[in-house]
């Protein structure tokens, strides 16, 4: 079995995972090395980097081909999380509400049915705003002001809260509105609310390309290393608490978590269906796959936030586990074997919960 580190050791949760070697407590990750290894023997990645912590400990920390740990990537979807939480953060510390309205904030939307969406919606995939800009045409605003532009005109393709369509065009509303309760670019509000508190030293929403130049995508554009993101997920699984401090409120945490899709139309085929094989409609939360539901109470105990290039970061609170699997595909997502970067990557987690219990 191919391994980079083969230190053992116990790491406390304040700890990253880049900088502790530990490998495995006690828990036969083979399967997952091996299946990993296969990946990126295939040429799926280039390469690959995953760590798992279960009841605060790193037990499982490896990396593949040419990734190590401090590997900058763009994770995609991955970053829709990060994305909701900077703004979840904002209605910590302002006047924006998650009921409040876009022309609340935005006025030029006054009189548009788009003015009338609440914020929830926004980052829920429930708005009615298309999910992606018609083509041709492609995200190439320099600001998120110039992307109100492009988005201002278009027409919302069904009244928000009736349907749930995955995309990513909203939710740059969601980051107008919050760049207006704070008077700050949201680069500026990620790296003050969320990076720094965090020590996410290694981690942007803009430049959205080594080119540079572009408004933070906030469905697609985060740069990442699993050492930074991993330190998000332990706030997050923490409730918003980091080394002492509260860097979200546990009620953000906990609406982030709660369903936000309820009465919404969800088609069969949608994410949680195809990849997991679960059929209950209360898939999403406020930028997070809420992946499996405890029936009795409809709580999530294990939400995701997968990227189309491969990169799965997962919380579940059932196993007392975190984890963040990262890498970018090369070439199209779906492979001609039937491999698919996006809907394959719930495959880890249930092998972890399989090794772990």
């Amino acid at each position: 079995m191919r391994s980079y580190w083969v230190l053992s050791v116990v790491v406390l949760l304040v700890a990253s995972c880049a900088s502790n070697k530990g490998k495995r407590q006690g828990y036969d990750f083979s399967s997952l090395d091996s299946l990993i290894n296969v990946w990126v023997a295939k040429g799926y990645y280039p390469g690959a980097s995953v760590c798992v912590v279960k009841d605060n400990q790193t037990v499982f920390l490896q990396s593949y081909g040419n990734y190590t740990p401090d590997t900058k990537v763009y994770v995609a979807s991955a970053g829709k999380w990060v994305a909701a939480a900077v703004v979840g953060a904002v209605v910590d510390k302002s006047d924006l509400d998650w009921d409040d309205v876009v022309e609340k904030w935005l006025p030029q939307f006054a009189g548009d049915p788009k003015g009338q969406i609440p914020l929830r919606n926004l980052l829920s995939h429930t708005s009615g705003i298309r999910p992606y800009l018609p083509s041709p045409r492609v995200d190439n605003y320099n600001c998120l002001d110039s992307a109100m532009v492009e988005i201002l005109p278009l027409d919302t393709v069904f009244a928000y809260g009736t349907r749930f369509e995955y995309g990513g065009l909203a939710m740059q509303v969601a980051g107008s509105m919050a760049e207006k309760a704070m008077g700050r670019d949201f680069e500026t509000l990620f790296q003050e609310l969320i990076a720094r508190p965090l020590g996410m030293i290694n981690s942007h929403f803009t430049p959205v390309n080594t080119d540079g130049g572009h408004a933070p995508m906030l469905g697609g554009g985060l740069c990442t290393t699993l050492d930074d993101y991993i330190r998000f997920l332990a706030m997050i699984y923490h409730d918003g608490l980091f080394e002492g401090i509260q860097v979200l409120s546990k009620e953000t945490v906990v609406e982030m978590q709660s369903d936000q899709v309820k009465d919404a139309q969800v088609f069969a085929g949608e994410y949680v269906d195809r990849a997991l094989g679960q059929e209950h409609t209360g898939v999403y939360g406020l930028g997070e796959w809420r992946e499996l539901i405890d029936e009795q109470t409809g709580e999530a105990y294990q939400v995701s936030s997968p990227g189309w290039a491969g990169a799965y970061p997962w919380i579940n609170k059932q196993d007392g586990v975190y984890g963040f699997f990262i890498a970018h595909v090369q070439g199209s997502s779906s492979k001609e074997d039937g491999f698919s970067s996006f809907y394959g990557s719930p495959i880890i987690s249930s092998m972890v919960s399989a090794i772990v219990r």
